[in-house]
């Protein structure tokens, strides 16, 4: 198979933002610094905003100082890499505006690729803008930044327009939690390691925990959060992206082909939460004012300036019916205003079959594997121990862990940005770790489910305070399984 030609030009939507000044400014300009960027590399950005060349390379340049370590800003680097940078106004809703575009922009037939950050509802009118001046075709690769819809339906709306100008192999739908290290090693955990695949089904797991723990508020995303709440914001796309990772079979090669058929099957089996059962494996909160930090921090309606029924946690039971999987919780969690920042997969391994160590006052826990994406990195094994000792009052057994920072592991290779990977592979056309249409369906008629769960049994958010985990009614949809939440 022949691999893909990298692009010779890069076309930034939302080239102001946010977004682009905290993390795709400092990625690209981290690969120029490292070679990686091919030499003929030009980088447009477009924006509403009226600005010139100089003008976006000064937002650039302050973005760089603001995002970037002082060590890593070498003058001479600083200057090369602005120096790919230039800037087109464009109004996506005026059609009339993507002339000037192309102007800039020229033939894309020496490769063009394009991330798309703006509001879904220009998705359509975008892609048109684009076709209509013929900045589509055979050369050019489409990268969408979420969200791509808010149910099944409105998804398919998008890229049934994505797809009528992109083909499926061209379309690169970015979940940036794919891009992390961390992410990227479990499955060289998993399929590099012979001790772990054998143990990995439910003969040698009893559950799996996700946690995805946010400690902000709002944070200026009113206007786009109080429409979507917690179930649609993060589980329907990074929290089952790490499911279906956790769950899926062995793919017979690293390719994207095989890889996106293994974790699709890992969705389409994801049991039902709806009517009958949304009540029992599921439960929404939204945090009222609290503590954090030692700080008093106002509730989501206070922020928000009026009531709501968004919910900003949410704790779920999903089960994978398959094989491997039978019988084996998967719980997840994810909220705003909680305790701390963290992101993780905990692993719960079973407990030995028969403990020879009992009769000497020894008690056994069952080994816990830890997966940390953030704020820090790291994998961590915890296995039992014997303590020192001669053992005259019994054999003393305790849980030591095994860790493998990566930071320390690794600590001469310098730590990327998840969107320094996902732009480079949209640079050389490698969709691997992007995500293909029908997992995001199947991922969506998952949560389109659990949503009309709630609507038929008249389901509204349990209140909790900032700076807890959740509603007390989270704590008892593991509780009555036994399992204690990871904290």
């Amino acid at each position: 198979m022949t691999a893909p030609t990298p692009s010779r030009t890069l076309l930034l939507f939302g080239a102001t933002g946010d977004l682009a000044q905290r993390m795709l400014i400092p990625s690209l300009y981290g690969l120029d610094c490292d070679g990686l960027l091919p030499a003929e590399l030009r980088i447009v950005g477009t924006a509403r905003s009226a600005h010139d060349d100089d003008d976006y390379r000064t937002i650039a340049r302050e973005a760089l100082g603001r995002f970037v370590e002082a060590e890593r800003l070498v003058p001479d680097q600083v200057e090369r890499f602005l120096s790919r940078l230039s800037y087109v106004s464009l109004d996506a809703s005026d059609p009339a505006g993507f002339s000037a575009l192309a102007e800039r922009i020229g033939a894309p037939d020496g490769g063009l690729s394009i991330f798309l950050s703006t509001a879904p509802s220009l998705f359509e009118t975008t892609i048109e803008g684009l076709a209509s001046v013929g900045l589509t075709g055979p050369a050019v690769r489409l990268a969408l930044e979420k969200p791509l819809g808010t149910d099944l339906a409105s998804s398919r709306e998008i890229n049934d327009a994505v797809a009528a100008r992109f083909p499926e192999g061209a379309t690169f739908r970015i979940d940036h939690y794919l891009g992390k290290e961390t992410v990227q090693n479990l499955l060289a955990l998993r399929f590099a390691n012979l001790m772990f695949e054998p143990l990995w089904n439910r003969t040698g797991i009893d559950h799996v925990q996700i946690t995805v723990a946010e400690t902000v508020g709002l944070e200026g995303r009113v206007g786009y959060y109080d429409g979507v709440g917690a179930l649609r914001d993060m589980v329907q796309n990074h929290m089952l992206q790490l499911l279906a990772l956790v769950a899926m079979e062995s793919p017979a090669q690293f390719t994207a082909t095989t890889i996106r058929d293994e974790k699709v099957k890992v969705l389409r089996s994801l049991r039902r939460i709806d009517a009958e059962s949304a009540a029992t494996h599921s439960v929404i909160g939204q945090y009222g004012k609290g503590a954090q930090d030692g700080t008093g921090v106002p509730g989501y309606a206070e922020e928000l300036g009026q009531p709501s029924a968004t919910e900003t946690f949410v704790a779920l039971k999903a089960h994978v019916d398959n094989w491997r999987w039978q019988g084996v919780p998967f719980y997840l969690r994810t909220g705003k205003r909680l305790p701390e920042r963290a992101s993780e997969i905990f692993i719960q391994f079973r407990d030995v079959p028969h403990s020879m160590f009992a009769g000497r006052g020894a008690r056994l826990q069952a080994n816990k594997l830890v997966i940390r994406l953030q704020p820090e990195e790291n994998i961590s094994l915890m296995m039992m121990a014997k303590q020192p000792g001669l053992d005259r009052q019994g054999i003393r057994l305790r849980e030591v862990p095994l860790d493998l920072g990566l930071a320390n592991a690794f600590a001469d290779v310098r730590r990327r940005i998840a969107y320094e990977r996902l732009l480079l592979d949209l640079i050389e056309g490698d969709p691997t770790l992007f995500v293909r249409r029908d997992e995001v369906e199947a991922q969506w008629e998952w949560i389109d489910a659990i949503r009309a769960g709630w609507a038929a049994n008249g389901m509204e958010p349990k209140p909790y305070a900032a700076g807890t985990w959740g509603p007390s009614a989270a704590i008892a949809l593991t509780e009555r399984d036994g399992v204690s939440w990871h904290d």
